[in-house]
């Protein structure tokens, strides 16, 4: 009995969420509504460096589905403080809301205000609806473009210039990779910035083109279930489909994999778990940390000394296997 209450009450939830989720990207396709930009007060547009001189690169989080505020949520902010703490050189934005066209955080709204004290399950419900609606090919051109402009609006408030030669890197979390994969386009066109793709657990469905990014690193491990469905349920990234934008970047040798085993997708043993620790003595959270840092490094030492592409992924991967990861392959 109980079993069947459940179902009676999420059914229809999940059509009301299935329904919802498509209004923010139909009013932002119509022109009812603007996307927000302003950010309240306490809120910076930026952390890091300081914003008086270029960075090495500006950095973007864009968090997995539990990301419902303007500041970090599913951590605590723990990831992108040790990102700041470990490479100062960086600005790093973590206000983009990934699942939002209108860039409206989804719990400062009145009515999910009072839904979240009552049925939380449904906030993250909107959110993986969203990822789904990101991926349909009916109202993904409108969402990438929507969220697209979304970063590159925050990138400008946070001291950007187009056409500066300064990287952007998209470091994204779970469901963060679909948004992350559909703004390359848009950012490329509003600012013409040279984009780093740096996937955590990635789950999205392989359909976004990826020609725009000069290269995509893939953070993984054996024990994600979560990113493996991603794999299984979209048939774009299935090897059989070569013009997908996924594969098209895989046969391009764009797209590099580092092993975090044995880090799981959720839970005390994550990605970016402070309490587990490794046999070097460190956390699955430093480790995330480290690797991440070193990519960017070894992309930006890549980029001033003009080795091109090729010697940038032989850089990036043998400094990742140094940083603790279990090595880095091409997925060409």
């Amino acid at each position: 009995m109980n079993h069947f209450l459940w179902v009676c009450a999420l059914g229809p939830a999940l059509l009301a969420e299935a329904l919802l989720a498509r209004y923010e990207v139909l009013a932002y396709g119509a022109g009812w509504r603007a996307p927000a930009t302003e950010l309240p007060d306490g809120v910076p547009y930026a952390r890091g460096a300081a914003p008086d001189s270029p960075p090495d690169a500006y950095l973007v989080y864009l968090d997995g589905i539990g990301k419902r505020r303007l500041r970090d949520t599913r951590d605590g902010g723990q990831l992108v403080k040790a990102l700041i703490a470990g490479a100062p050189e960086l600005r790093v934005l973590g206000q983009v809301q990934p699942y939002s066209p209108l860039a409206e955080p989804l719990a400062d709204r009145p009515v999910w205000a009072w839904l979240r004290r009552r049925i939380g399950l449904l906030l993250f419900l909107h959110n993986v609806m969203q990822i789904f609606v990101a991926a349909d090919h009916r109202y993904r051109p409108l969402y990438n473009q929507a969220v697209g402009c979304q970063i590159a609006t925050q990138l400008r408030l946070a001291g950007y210039q187009a056409d500066s030669g300064v990287p952007v890197v998209l470091l994204s979390y779970s469901g963060g990779a679909q948004v992350a994969t559909g703004a390359v386009d848009e950012l490329h066109t509003q600012l013409r910035t040279p984009l780093l793709l740096i996937t955590l657990g990635g789950f999205h469905n392989g359909a976004n083109d990826l020609t725009c990014a000069e290269h995509v690193h893939q953070l993984t491990s054996a024990s994600d279930w979560i990113e493996r469905v991603g794999t299984w349920i979209f048939p774009q990234r299935w090897r059989l489909f070569r013009r997908s934008g996924w594969n098209r970047a895989r046969r391009a040798g764009k797209i590099s994999v580092h092993r975090l085993d044995p880090a799981t997708h959720l839970g005390p043993r994550s990605y970016i778990s402070p309490q587990v620790q490794l046999p070097d003595g460190r956390s699955h959270l430093d480790r995330t940390t480290d690797t991440v840092i070193a990519l960017i490094r070894a992309h930006h030492s890549a980029t001033v000394t003009g080795r091109g592409p090729v010697a940038m992924r032989a850089s990036t991967g043998a400094r990742s296997a140094g940083s603790g990861t279990h090595g880095a392959r091409s997925t060409s």
